[in-house]
């Protein structure tokens, strides 16, 4: 990352602020025969909104993201141990609990941010925030760009025996010296659960259709966000090619 003066400021501004205030410590640079600077500060990615959200919360929630970083240190070390066989199940359990809890309580404070227009984070950006502050609690390389609160994109991690839904849970064991007594069978209205089946055959097909396109949006709009950094970017360099054939 950058060590410009001001450069790590733009991460902690409103997000409709980030280009212009980008394009005027640019230009000061520029204008104080720092070319070299001006052009690396030129070329900082304007972050997507659920980074933004999470580079407010790494600035405005210290002892969260510190909470944060710690349940994750204890997870890992919990996962790690019952992997080699010296674990105890209970603990993983408590550790991944308390994670969960950290992150949960880092997205309850990221729904109070407001967008540029004054709505609230849509779900799909409070679950890529989710994401991130996973990734950040779990992995090295995740928690190195999120702790400075200069990221740029969010992040998500796959490993450590995780899901979409947290770590897999692990069941615990029987109380030993204990049978349990089976179960009778309930009689079944079979006409009912034939119905019964193809409503969740149907409820399951529905809920896939909606996370596809739910996901293809979320896509698109990065997509859009992506474009619209680099049209701000080059509309900063036409600028300053304009002003440099005034002068």
């Amino acid at each position: 990352m950058s060590e410009i003066a001001g450069a790590d400021d733009l991460y902690g501004l409103p997000l409709d602020r980030f280009v212009p205030e980008r394009t005027a410590l640019a230009r000061e640079l520029r204008n104080a025969g720092r070319r070299p600077e001006a052009t690396e500060v030129a070329a900082l990615r304007k972050p997507s909104v659920a980074a933004w959200a999470v580079n407010q919360l790494v600035r405005t929630q210290r002892k969260g993201v510190d909470d944060l970083f710690q349940a994750g240190d204890a997870l890992r070390t919990a996962h790690d141990q019952v992997l080699a066989g010296g674990g105890d199940p209970g603990s993983l359990r408590t550790a991944a609990a308390r994670q969960r809890a950290a992150v949960d309580s880092l997205t309850k404070a990221a729904r109070g941010l407001l967008t540029s227009d004054g709505h609230e984070l849509s779900p799909t950006i409070i679950d890529r925030v989710s994401d991130t502050l996973n990734a950040a609690a779990l992995d090295d390389d995740a928690r190195a760009l999120v702790r400075d609160g200069r990221l740029e994109r969010e992040l998500r991690h796959i490993g450590l025996g995780m899901t979409a839904g947290g770590p897999v849970s692990i069941p615990a064991p029987a109380p030993r010296g204990r049978t349990a007594a089976p179960k009778a069978e309930p009689k079944r209205d079979r006409a009912a659960e034939r119905e019964a089946r193809r409503r969740l055959e149907r409820a399951t097909r529905a809920a896939g259709a909606a996370r596809e396109r739910r996901d293809k949006a979320a896509q698109a709009l990065e997509e859009a966000e992506e474009a619209l950094a680099e049209a701000e970017r080059q509309l900063s360099e036409a600028e300053w090619a304009v002003r440099d054939l005034g002068s």
